[in-house]
């Protein structure tokens, strides 16, 4: 008996990314909404309802499993996780409103769970790692992947299978690898078990391997066309696979036998009842249910009416192939019989070209949807090991590398825009060009589930990009097969507002606005023309963007997960020290434009709110201190006063210091916390030194010496790039006040050790050239000559460089230097 529909379960107001269904009366869902929902069985009447709504996190939640009931909670447990990083287990006979325990560990978003029937809790993350949850605690971490761990999976209390964006799926004895499986071309997605044989897996490549747990190959299913995202065996041992086709595949003894057509661009996730019953969810917010049990099918007019809402989509041409209309035959192709389940023909029918799929198990083609030209509808793309509707090419200046710019088409413009600058170290004048090509280029038909959505992490304004199909084609810029897209910034940024602004996205937090032309060139900044005068460059740069009200609920949340453990309780805030941080928080969400706010003396963060964030520092654990680091970091860039503090800077630095474990013994790789917690540190030293070094120069020389501690190769860009700012920062501060001759040569030594090592990065190499050339520059003016060995060794220094790096900007700053000698 073929599979149909059965139920509709409507309740998502957003993607609906992973489904899970322990037993014949209950399903769990979870969904973009930052929502999860336990659906039960009526007890008096055909379907579900929806029993709880559970609010799972802050942001996107992105899996759900289930833990069978206990003597304490005899409804089980529904556990989620997302996008906020923590895993939330819900008692489904509690309250709702609050989870019964809250696991903190990963670093990025949780986008994968499974369960053991004795309680095991294994969770997957884009933090590479996946773990290990035993009574609400850490068991173990499962460190070895390279990308996101996209798919978890256990085999027993003992064995775990992990999938992986960098391809490969590993087998776990506890906390030790023990295989290696590689197999798959892309990103690892689902994991299933396969009863007597091993285990099933699905991938990006569109295929589903079939393995013994020795590592062979058995069977390859292929017939998705695109994306497969998740996988589920049946108790007979059909498999059954959901993606990014549209379509629910069922396959008995690796032949395909039914293929079901949802009417949304993705079918996110999949699971299957004891009884048989399958269960979907997909992007456009519905769970459904599908049955071979005709007692518990839908009506014949029910199933007519969905048949048509599948016929009623619009499919994008890149999706089912290339598309020629001449070329198409009539509808009357239509009247030869498929060759196998879920071929796909196309016909032309008046104007219009429709796709329609053979359905074997009622020996009928069945329309699936009007073909339309549309871009960046189709396939995903895969950046970072993370997953996007659009990874768009952006030149930012002529002659470099292209910068990689992902974005998804549900998500606001300006939160990707600023993402990007960010993690470039781009001025945040490219904002609003960078915005508009975006809006320009993520153009895509609406494939169900058409309203807008307001972002469930920041509950902000909506934005919905554009809908029209025809739009799209044959926009400036744009590939119109893949939606990928080359944008060149202008030679000159659309200038910032002369006042610090408000985050456009949010309202809340601020960023220092740049002057309008007349303001000196900054290594930040693009690259003058060759006849412009780089050296010196005066004005310290500073990194001061942030969500602030992201922040702030992330501090919180990390609190409240510490007070509700016994064992960690004693962690949590004081309420004065709760006080104190809601009150830095609150000083810095407010306009720094606001024209009383500067004067009132009486709002600014005093010692006692930079000492809150040091006990916090100083005393919760290394892994859940980003959100205190960042706050310490924006404290330093916007109360003067705490760099003039000499007690207190040194307290707090050494604070960050000893949080970001900055004096351990390097580790290859380093852990995601360590790598964050670093890159915090060193942005509050570009912070503080701003204005003046306040006669504290021992203590400055002690940070520099403490930066050479580590081996600057095997620092990320990012680290990189901070530590290059803070010698130009105190390049800057020498063309002010004169540097004590010790402090000064030591710096110079950084400076010119950092541009011998560095071989990969340009922003990097100039900002530490400009540093130089602002030391030459000041030496000059203070008549201080270099020494015979010391222009010989700056001339080889800046000739490596020009060959080393074919940004213009070093060539135009290398010419400036040697002029300088």
């Amino acid at each position: 008996m073929p599979y149909k529909l059965s139920a509709t379960l409507t309740g998502h107001t957003a993607d609906v990314r992973a489904v899970a269904a322990p037993t014949n009366d209950l399903v769990l869902s979870a969904s973009r909404d930052s929502t999860a929902i336990s659906w039960v069985r009526n007890a008096d009447a055909p379907g579900f309802s929806q029993a709880v709504t559970l609010h799972a996190g802050s942001r996107y939640v992105n899996a759900v499993t289930y833990l069978r009931p206990t003597s304490d909670e005899p409804r089980g447990y529904a556990v989620t996780g997302g996008q906020d990083t923590v895993i939330n287990i819900f008692a489904l006979s509690a309250n709702p409103n609050e989870p019964s325990y809250t696991l903190i560990g990963h670093l990025d978003n949780v986008c994968a769970l499974d369960s053991t029937p004795d309680g095991l809790i294994v969770s997957g993350s884009w933090d590479r790692t996946a773990k290990v949850w035993k009574d609400f605690k850490l068991l173990y971490d499962l460190v070895g992947h390279q990308q996101s761990v996209w798919a978890v999976l256990a085999v027993d209390s003992q064995q775990f299978l992990t999938g992986s964006a960098d391809n490969t799926i590993k087998l776990w004895n506890q906390h030790k690898n023990i295989r290696t499986y590689t197999g798959h071309k892309q990103a690892v997605r689902g994991l299933a078990l396969y009863t007597d044989i091993g285990f099933a897996s699905c991938s990006n490549d569109s295929e589903i391997n079939i393995w013994t747990m020795e590592g062979d190959i058995i069977h390859t299913l292929t017939g998705h066309t695109s994306f497969v995202y998740s996988i589920s065996v049946l108790e007979n041992g059909d498999i059954v696979s959901g993606g990014e086709d549209r379509t629910v595949r069922i396959w008995k003894d690796g032949v395909l036998e039914q293929s079901i057509v949802h009417p949304a661009i993705s079918v996110w996730s999949v699971s299957t009842m004891p009884n048989g019953d399958i269960v979907t969810g997909c992007s456009d917010g519905v769970v459904r249910i599908f049955s071979h049990d005709e007692s518990r099918q839908l009506s014949g007019e029910e199933l007519k009416a969905y048949d048509e809402q599948v016929a009623s989509q619009a499919l994008p041409a890149q999706q089912v192939g290339d598309v020629k209309k001449s070329d198409l035959p009539g509808v009357e192709a239509l009247s030869t019989p498929g060759k196998k389940p879920g071929e796909v023909k196309m016909v032309r029918n008046g104007d219009s070209v429709e796709a329609h799929q053979w359905d074997s198990a009622s020996s009928r083609w069945q329309k699936i949807g009007d073909v339309v030209d549309a871009v960046g509808s189709g396939r995903k793309q895969l950046h970072e090991g993370k997953e996007y509707d659009y990874v768009f090419d952006v030149d930012v200046q002529e002659g470099m590398p292209p910068l990689k710019l992902p974005y998804n088409a549900n998500e606001n413009p300006y939160s990707a825009a600023q993402r990007f600058l960010n993690a470039h170290e781009l001025p945040m004048t490219y904002l609003d060009e960078v915005v508009r090509f975006i809006e320009k280029n993520a153009g895509g038909v609406s494939l169900g589930g058409g309203a807008q959505y307001s972002d469930p992490f920041t509950g902000a304004s909506r934005y919905q990009p554009t809908q029209a199909a025809g739009a799209s084609r044959g926009q400036e810029f744009m590939d119109p097969f893949t939606g990928a897209s080359r944008y060149r910034a202008p030679t000159a940024p659309s200038p910032a507002p002369v006042a610090s602004q408000g985050d456009p996205w949010t309202g809340a937090t601020r960023y220092s606005g740049a002057p309008q032309a007349a303001a000196p060139p900054t290594p930040a900044q693009p690259a003058p023309a060759a006849s412009s005068k780089i050296i010196p460059v005066p004005t310290p740069l500073a990194f001061r963007q942030a969500n602030v009200p992201a922040m702030q609920a992330k501090l919180h949340q990390i609190d409240q997960a510490l007070r509700m453990e016994i064992s960690t309780s004693s962690l949590a805030m004081y309420p004065q020290e709760r006080l104190r941080i809601d009150e830095a928080f609150a000083y810095l969400a407010r306009p720094i434009s606001e024209p009383s706010y500067r004067r009132n003396e009486s709002s600014t963060p005093a010692a006692r709110h930079l000492d809150a964030v040091i006990s916090l520092l100083e005393r919760w654990p290394k892994e859940s201190l980003y959100p205190v680091m960042d706050l310490g970091r924006l404290l330093i860039a916007f109360v003067e006063g705490y760099s003039q503090d000499a007690p207190l800077k040194h307290r707090f630095f050494d604070a960050m210091m000893d949080a970001s474990s900055w004096k351990d013994p390097w580790e290859d790789p380093l852990t995601k916390s360590r790598e964050t917690n670093m890159i915090f540190f060193l942005r509050g030293l570009v912070n503080t030194f701003q204005d003046s070094l306040y006669g504290d120069e021992t203590w400055v020389k002690t940070m520099l010496q403490e930066l050479a501690r580590q081996p600057y190769a095997k620092l990320t860009k990012a680290q990189r790039v901070a530590c290059a700012t803070i010698l130009f920062n105190l390049s800057c501060i020498g063309l002010k006040e004169p540097l004590e001759p010790e402090l000064s040569a030591y710096l110079y030594n950084l400076v010119t050790n950092g541009l011998q090592e560095e071989k990969n990065d340009p922003e990097a190499a100039y900002r530490a050239m400009v540093a130089l050339g602002n030391l030459l520059y000041g030496a000059k003016e203070r008549d201080v000559k270099p020494s015979t060995e010391q222009v010989s060794g700056v001339k080889q220094l800046l000739s490596s460089l020009r060959s080393t790096f074919s940004d213009e900007r070093v060539k135009n700053v290398s010419l400036e230097i040697e002029k300088l000698l």
